[in-house]
């Protein structure tokens, strides 16, 4: 029998985030061959991955960030069972390690970042290593990026909720001002960023359930479009980042706060996600 070190062990441990038993026993079977050892572990990941195949990976962390440029941000969640191992400092690393990957790529779909090579392995594989070493179902559950002249990132404190605004403008001097459109998107979860963003389907819904309240309230029939249409409008308030009321100063919209900045200033679009509670 083919006699496993520590260094060894260590080595694989360090290399895959396995438990120390968990790699020996792997180097063991491999005969102490270090690339056959690491297959060891992934088809370990792979029979525990088919076992909890019908399991609901809901939990996880969510991480938002942007390139050194500033001119590419991505949301990604990396999901688990538990929010035991969602609070894991490894778990939590390799979750931000996958986003350094994305952004310093700049890949713009979640296939790509899973073939994309981690210590020469593909992050794909990682997850089945990351399963393996957990017990877990562990999953790239989530992916979506923005480019743009600049672009801002905020992640929610516990690491559930992320966001991403972008604008037309790269300026050191809107560091704050794209901080604070993201916090805007995180709390207040706008449907679109102006009217033209919201599908006709919805704004057809919105009008009927207008219509039909103000048939309640007693309304004249000849009033009804007029009463609809504006309560159309405080919908487009609540329910769009460019209309709805700045959260750091209520009395001005999001749009009356980027001209007073700059009358050249716009938001281009912006990306949201988080895990359900």
């Amino acid at each position: 029998m083919t006699k496993i070190t520590a260094s060894e062990v260590n080595k694989l441990r360090k290399q895959t985030g396995a438990g120390m038993m968990d790699c020996k026993n792997a180097l063991v079977e491999a005969n102490g061959d270090f690339e056959l050892a690491i297959d060891v572990l992934r088809k370990k990941g792979q029979k525990v991955a088919s076992k909890r195949s019908d399991r609901s990976a809901s939990e996880g962390v969510v991480l938002a960030g942007v390139s050194e440029d500033k001119k590419f941000g991505a949301i990604i969640s990396v999901n688990c069972e538990t929010d035991f191992v969602a609070k894991n400092e490894d778990f939590v690393l390799f979750a931000k390690t996958v986003l350094n990957l994305a952004l310093s790529n700049k890949i713009n779909s979640k296939e790509t970042l899973e073939s994309l090579q981690l210590e020469g392995t593909s992050i794909s594989d990682k997850l089945l290593e990351k399963t393996g070493i957990i017990g877990e179902k562990i999953e790239l559950g989530f992916y979506d990026f923005i480019e743009a002249e600049y672009v801002a990132s905020y992640i929610h404190h516990g690491n559930r909720l992320a966001s991403l605004v972008s604008l037309n403008i790269s300026n050191e001097d809107y560091l704050q001002v794209g901080k604070d459109l993201c916090m805007q998107v995180a709390a207040m979860n706008p449907m679109g960023l102006s009217e033209k963003d919201i599908s006709k389907d919805i704004l057809d819904r919105e009008l009927d359930i207008a219509k039909e309240s103000a048939r309640k309230e007693g309304k004249p029939e000849q009033m009804i479009e007029k009463i609809a249409l504006g309560r159309l409008g405080k919908f487009f308030k609540e329910n769009t980042l460019l209309k709805q009321a700045f959260i750091k100063d209520g009395k001005k919209s999001i749009e009356q706060y980027l001209k007073e900045l700059n009358a050249d200033l716009n938001v281009l679009g912006f990306k949201r996600f988080g895990l359900s509670s």
